[in-house]
């Protein structure tokens, strides 16, 4: 594409210039025999049915016990009680055993019972009339066996081992992309982060963390952390080293990475944790664990670190469903946050008094984790945060799935299939790669400059770095072969570089998108040539 109209687009986040490659991608493959290929967005297309089965039969029930307490012939109902509730839930599953779902809720039960010490009634009724969603969320911040259940996940999902001593307080949000919103204005609220303040960002990361940064809002001033591809996206010392200057605040970062996919290897965790315990004890950490369930023995900063960490987490990619907006934040009991909160000047200390008075008659008391639930609601609706209650009994089911599910077999399907597709794309490439024990698959990084070093030469790439812009390879894999994917540059990826998402499209076209690439970096090769062919001025 002509350089200066590529060049209007260089200012755009990668999901934006996303629906202009659709558009252009869609028209190809109207008028061609390319088929409309958008890997650009990574929504998985795989969910999990088992959760999803006992939610909709739950519901059911649900609906018999509000029934029980008041039916009236124009189609009210009352409210499920508590008293007996478990009995009446585990006669009414006997009954409808045939039913999908049926099993999984009648182990479900007995499961949550055991391993939390839970009483059958509470924790029964807390899902049955949650599911009905006829009172607003009571604790705000999160349901209380909803709370322990995702506790326990967390430790799974995100912690490693060994596992962190203490406990987490959790908040139920609208998934990743709420935390990360709730999160940044809580830290700006409460003098944590002040606009003009220095953070470091691991790099690359997912676009909006960059772009939240800049906006008026924060006004941050970032330093770039960088895991480079000749570093097999890891940390070396040099790039912590930067950490130690005490004018970085925080450090955000997403783990495993997107776009890279590779998560942050044992040493790398180490060497954080061992620049935070012995210099930078300060250092507020901020980790983004989404993708962690698709790398073995994954280890967030959250369990290396949970004195420091405020962790993220969606459920969207790993059970398929993004469009349910489950995510949870986490913040341990012992943390930095409150005691740097407890140590500001007075006359922050006194501003604060006032944005929570409204909220209790100590506002210096309020824990952390709870300002961001008083913030995400502007403090004045405080009374109505939270998570819509049918959305956290989902967080519990597909918790619950994954717990009980011993053998991991849920865990192992998922990543197989990423895999699987991952290879396709490499042998599409036509290039050998070295398995990679940290690499999730759920993502690749096309590093197109490494590759057409390799295979069009050196000067062919050097020609094109002076001649054709970095987005032009974006452009024409959407207008010549109908293909979507995402630019790196706009995720502080190398410029010639590109996103693919490995969850999105059915296995059998991966080989078709490293096809195309091969094809587009062909084309490349032969302007090279003519180039050279043609007349000097």
């Amino acid at each position: 594409m002509d350089l200066m109209k590529l060049r209007k687009f260089e200012t755009l986040s990668p999901f934006e210039i996303k629906d202009e490659l659709i558009s252009l991608a869609k028209k190809t493959s109207r008028t061609t025999q390319s088929a409309f290929l958008n890997a650009g967005r990574g929504n998985p297309n795989w969910i999990a049915t088992t959760p999803r089965e006992g939610f909709f039969l739950l519901g059911q029930f649900a609906v018999t016990e509000s029934r029980r307490v008041m039916e009236h012939p124009a189609g009210l109902a009352g409210m499920p009680q508590s008293q007996g509730i478990a009995g009446r839930m585990e006669a009414w599953l006997a009954k409808h055993a045939d039913m999908p779902g049926a099993s999984f809720l009648a182990s479900m039960v007995p499961f949550a019972v055991k391993t939390f010490a839970f009483e059958p009634d509470a924790f029964v009724h807390e899902v049955v009339d949650s599911i009905i969603g006829d009172n607003y969320p009571v604790p705000d911040r999160m349901l209380v066996h909803n709370e322990r259940i995702v506790h326990e996940y967390l430790q799974w999902a995100m912690c490693g081992s060994p596992r962190p001593t203490g406990r987490f307080d959790l908040y139920a949000v609208e998934g990743g992309t709420a935390a990360m919103c709730y999160i940044f204005k809580s830290l700006k609220a409460n003098r944590l982060l002040h606009p003009g303040d220095t953070i470091a960002l691991g790099t690359p990361i997912f676009t909006p963390y960059i772009e939240m940064t800049h906006l008026e809002d924060y006004a941050l001033n970032v330093v770039n952390i960088q895991a480079a591809r000749e570093n097999l996206f890891q940390l070396t010392d040099a790039e912590v080293k930067k950490l130690e200057d005490p004018k970085i605040k925080a450090f955000f970062l997403v783990n495993p990475g997107n776009p890279t996919g590779v998560a942050l290897s044992k040493e790398s965790i180490g060497k954080i944790a061992r620049l935070v315990k012995t210099k930078r004890p300060d250092l507020m950490l901020l980790t983004d664990d989404v993708y962690g369930t698709f790398v073995p023995g994954f280890r967030s900063l959250l369990g290396e670190l949970p004195h420091n960490t405020i962790g993220v987490y969606s459920y969207s990619k790993y059970f398929g469903c993004t469009g349910w907006r489950l995510g949870v934040i986490a913040v341990h009991e012992d943390n930095m946050f409150d005691k740097m909160i407890a140590k500001l000047p007075d006359a922050d200390l006194r501003a604060l008094d006032k944005r929570y008075g409204a909220v209790t008659l100590e506002p210096r008391k309020i824990k952390f984790i709870d300002r961001i639930v008083a913030d995400s609601r502007d403090v004045a609706l405080n009374h109505t945060a939270g998570l819509s209650l049918p959305q956290q009994v989902m967080m519990s089911l597909f918790s619950l799935a994954e717990l009980m599910d011993g053998e991991k077999r849920y865990q192992a399907a998922c990543r197989e299939i990423v895999h699987r597709r991952a290879l396709a794309m490499i042998e599409g490439l036509g290039i050998d790669v070295t398995p990679d024990s940290l690499y999730d698959a759920y993502y690749g990084l096309i590093d197109f400059e490494f590759w057409a070093r390799k295979n069009i030469g050196e000067e062919a790439v050097e020609y094109l770095k002076k001649n054709v812009h970095p987005l032009d390879l974006a452009f024409r894999l959407a207008e010549n072969h109908g293909i979507v994917l995402l630019n790196g540059g706009g995720f502080e990826a190398p410029d010639w570089s590109l996103r693919v998402s490995l969850a999105n499209l059915p296995d059998d076209v991966y080989d078709d998108i490293g096809r195309g690439v091969r094809s587009i970096a062909r084309g490349y090769r032969d302007a090279f040539e003519a180039s050279k062919r043609a007349p000097k001025k």
